[in-house]
C-alpha cells in the first residue's frame, strides 16, 4: 500500500512545491489562471454527468436483472461483461467511426429526418464514450445490492395498501442504496481520471484535467504544474466525498427520526 499509493501520492505533492523552485508559484499559477479553474470545473461536471446518466441507464437494468428467470439473467449478466473483454482504445476507436459527422449514427439520424447533429470533437462524444465504458461499474453494484433485496417485501406493502410506486421507492430503493452509493463513487471517481477516450473523442478546446496534466509533464516539462493539477484535483474530490458523506448521514437520521415518529 506504501508503495504503490502513499509513495506517488506523496512525491505528487512534494513536486507541486518543489519543482522547478521550491516554493509556492505552482499553486498561485493554478489560482491565478481562469483556464485552470475552467478545466477542473468542466472535469467535475464531465464526472457528474457520466455518474448521473450511468445511473439512469443502470437501474432499471439491474433491476430487471433481479426480476429475471435464470437463463435471461446469465445473458444480462454476460452482456455486462463483454466490454471488459475489448480494448479500451479499440472501443474509444470504434466511436469515432460510429460518432463521425458521416458516420453511422448521423446517416441513420439523417435517415429519420434528425441532424446532422455533431457527436464528436465535444462533451458529447466524450460522454457518450465514458458511459459505455463505466456502465458495468453502475450496473453490477447495483446488481449485487438489489439481488439481495427481499422482493416479497414489496408483495407485503402491496397488501397493506401501497401502491406499486410507492412499493418501490419507499421500500425497495432505501434497501439497494448500498449498491447505488458504491456504483456511483466507483463511476464518479474513475470518470475523474479518464485520458484516452477525451482525448480521443473530445476537443483540447474543452481538455480535462487528465489531458491538462499529460500538456503540462510531456509537452511543456512541467512536472510542478503538472502535479499541483492532480493534488488539486484530489482535493476537490475529497471534498466533494466529504459532502456526500454528510448529506448521506443526514438523510439516514432523518430517516431514523421518521420511523421514530411512525
Amino acid at each position: 500500500m506504501a508503495g504503490v499509493f502513499a509513495y506517488p501520492l506523496a512525491e505528487a505533492m512534494w513536486r507541486s512545491i518543489a519543482e522547478p523552485t521550491p516554493g509556492l508559484q505552482n499553486y498561485q499559477w493554478f489560482a491565478s489562471d481562469a483556464g485552470n479553474w475552467a478545466v477542473l470545473g468542466r472535469t467535475l461536471w464531465v464526472a457528474l454527468m457520466s455518474t448521473g446518466i450511468c445511473l439512469v441507464l443502470a437501474y432499471p437494468y439491474a433491476y430487471f436483472m433481479v426480476i429475471s428467470g435464470p437463463k435471461l439473467r446469465a445473458a444480462l449478466v454476460v452482456i455486462v461483461l463483454i466490454p471488459f473483454w475489448t480494448s479500451l482504445m479499440i472501443r474509444s476507436f470504434a466511436w469515432i467511426i460510429l460518432l463521425q459527422d458521416n458516420g453511422v449514427v448521423n446517416s441513420l439520424l439523417a435517415f429519420m429526418g434528425l441532424g446532422p447533429f455533431q457527436l464528436i470533437r465535444n462533451n458529447t462524444g466524450v460522454l457518450i464514450g465514458m458511459v459505455q465504458v463505466l456502465l458495468p461499474f453502475m450496473v453490477l453494484p447495483l446488481y449485487a445490492s438489489m439481488k439481495n433485496v427481499d422482493l416479497r417485501l414489496l408483495q407485503a406493502s402491496s397488501s397493506l395498501g401501497a401502491r406499486p410506486v410507492i412499493s418501490f421507492t419507499r421500500v425497495f430503493m432505501p434497501l439497494a442504496m448500498p449498491g447505488l452509493v458504491s456504483g456511483s463513487l466507483l463511476v464518479f471517481i474513475q470518470a475523474l481520471g479518464f485520458y484516452i477516450t477525451p482525448a480521443l473523442l473530445g476537443s483540447p478546446r474543452e481538455m480535462l484535467i487528465s489531458q491538462s496534466i499529460y500538456l503540462q509533464v510531456n509537452g511543456q516539462l512541467q512536472w510542478g504544474r503538472g502535479s499541483v493539477l492532480g493534488v488539486i484535483l484530489l482535493a476537490a474530490t475529497l471534498v466533494l466525498l466529504g459532502l456526500l458523506a454528510l448529506l448521506l448521514r443526514r438523510s439516514k437520521r432523518a430517516a431514523g427520526d421518521e420511523g421514530g415518529l411512525l
